[in-house]
């Protein structure tokens, strides 16, 4: 899964480097316009491809994986009789999907990186105000906002982890993760219900371009990360309620 996601900046790259014309101001996904004058925005718009989709659907087979995977191959017994606690075990599952969903995202961004290196220019960066920063101080913010969006599948990873207590299919935990996700992105593009947007796990996904504003925007960072925290609460604890009175059968 890693490869795969490692794929999409080099496919992106290679297709705006093949295109015989320049890509207008605003069409297609964002910065996708600067790509081919500074490499740099490989990884910043591979990032915005990849959180509606791709990297949702990573963390949605890693979570579902968790507990539901161990069940399936008659191993979850074996782990607790150990001993370990219940409770231990789906934090370290829980940790396990965190330490993926960092990997996930700094795999994409180095790959960004590296193709955009390789067949673009790569130097000082124009920001969204229009302002000028040298590469250095680029790269920190792209560091900041691959943080970003790891932290934004923190919420997702919880609820595979609830769903995947539930059952010993991990199949079915996946695609229900997945399916989670999905409604929520389209609730959120549906001004119908702009009152629940705050409140919806992806609405602040994709605000990690206030990183690239100067004075830098937090605001958005910090949002996000109260309604992950907030998911990762509530499932959590569903988690928890379920796993430690669960009959282990398997």
């Amino acid at each position: 899964m890693l490869a795969t996601i490692a794929l999409i900046p080099i496919a992106l790259a290679i297709a705006v480097d093949l295109s015989s014309s320049t890509i207008p101001a605003g069409e297609g996904p964002p910065f996708l316009d600067r790509v081919s004058q500074n490499g740099f925005f490989v990884a910043f718009t591979a990032m915005v491809v990849a959180i509606p989709l791709f990297l949702p659907l990573t963390m949605s087979v890693v979570a579902g994986d968790t507990i539901a995977g161990e069940a399936n191959t008659g191993t979850l017994r074996y782990l607790l009789i150990a001993p370990v606690s219940r409770v231990r075990l789906l934090l370290v599952k829980f940790a396990g999907t965190i330490a993926f969903a960092f990997a996930a995202t700094f795999t994409l961004i180095a790959s960004g990186l590296l193709i955009g290196a390789v067949l673009f220019h790569v130097g000082p960066v124009t920001l969204l105000s229009a302002d000028v920063i040298s590469l250095p101080a680029a790269i920190w913010r792209l560091v900041l906002a691959g943080i970003y969006v790891s932290i934004s599948l923190m919420g997702l990873s919880a609820i595979g982890l609830f769903i995947s207590t539930l059952t010993v299919i991990p199949v079915g935990a996946m695609a229900a993760t997945v399916v989670i996700s999905t409604v929520m992105q389209i609730l959120d593009a549906l001004p119908q219900v702009a009152v629940i947007h705050p409140y919806l796990l992806s609405h602040y996904w994709l605000g990690f371009s206030d990183l690239l504003r100067n004075p830098m925007s937090l605001s958005s960072f910090g949002s996000n990360a109260i309604v992950q925290i907030c998911y990762i609460a509530i499932f959590g604890s569903l988690s928890y309620s379920r796993f430690t009175s669960k009959d282990i059968l398997s």
